[in-house]
């Protein structure tokens, strides 16, 4: 189900949001407001396990589109996310080994995107994204997926650590890429696995890193030293592609 990416400002129309079940990806509170209003808009968005911010009066004026934000603004996902038992189903629908892509940091929308669309190219059957540090399902991300976000599902949790030791237990191994790891091409990457990818800047950080199974490097022969984050998933997720054909 879909709806339009929305800001929501003001005490009694965040409130409702949470309420009638809209996915809030972000909320923005006034810092050291904690009056009664904001108290039940922050229970809300704790029932929701919303990321709650709070930040200054001068951040909430830059977001704000109204003015009038009463100390409080909301962001609503452009579409809904999914659960990763979806993924797990539909592999099993589908009688293939599960195929997942986590992102580790990924923060630009525009890399979220297209990282989702080579998801539905390659096959994934799922994207699952962390709560913190990671962008949300913006229209911009819609939009750069090309379509793609209407058939390959995104998950969102809150400990990516923790869901790929719960997945580990149903036999996925999973792949991080790192640019100091084992070259792709000695890999085994066939078999239900999930593969990891960080920011280019900051690559996947080091807890989710020790929790994986193998670190995989693609290799380079150029003067700089790292790809994209949403081209090192294509070329990672293709070397995938290949060994399962």
């Amino acid at each position: 189900m879909r709806y339009e990416e929305l800001t929501i400002e003001g005490r009694n129309a965040v409130l409702e949001a949470f309420r009638s079940g809209k996915t809030i990806d972000k909320l923005f509170v006034l810092d050291g407001c904690q009056d009664g209003p904001i108290r039940s808009i922050t229970r809300e968005a704790k029932k929701h396990d919303t990321i709650i911010n709070y930040v200054t009066r001068e951040r909430l004026d830059q977001l704000s589109e109204t003015k009038k934000h009463q100390g409080v603004i909301a962001f609503a996902a452009a579409y809904e996310y999914a659960q990763v038992e979806d993924m797990l189903k539909a592999a099993e629908e589908k009688n293939e080994a599960p195929f997942l892509i986590l992102l580790d940091n990924i923060e630009d929308p525009h890399n979220l995107g297209a990282i989702i669309r080579t998801a539905n190219l390659a096959g994934a059957h799922g994207v699952i994204i962390p709560k913190r540090r990671a962008a949300g399902l913006t229209a911009t991300v819609a939009k750069t997926s090309a379509g793609a976000l209407n058939y390959t599902p995104v998950a969102k949790v809150t400990n990516l650590s923790q869901t790929i030791r719960e997945l580990k237990e149903r036999g996925i191994w999973f792949v991080c890429a790192d640019m100091d790891g084992t070259t792709m091409y000695q890999l085994d990457l066939k078999g239900p696995v999930g593969l990891v990818i960080g920011s280019e800047g900051e690559g996947v950080s080091k807890l989710v890193k020790e929790t994986c199974d193998f670190t995989a490097s693609i290799p380079m022969a150029g003067e700089i030293d790292s790809l994209n984050a949403s081209v090192a998933a294509g070329v990672l997720a293709y070397e995938i592609v290949r060994q399962r054909m």
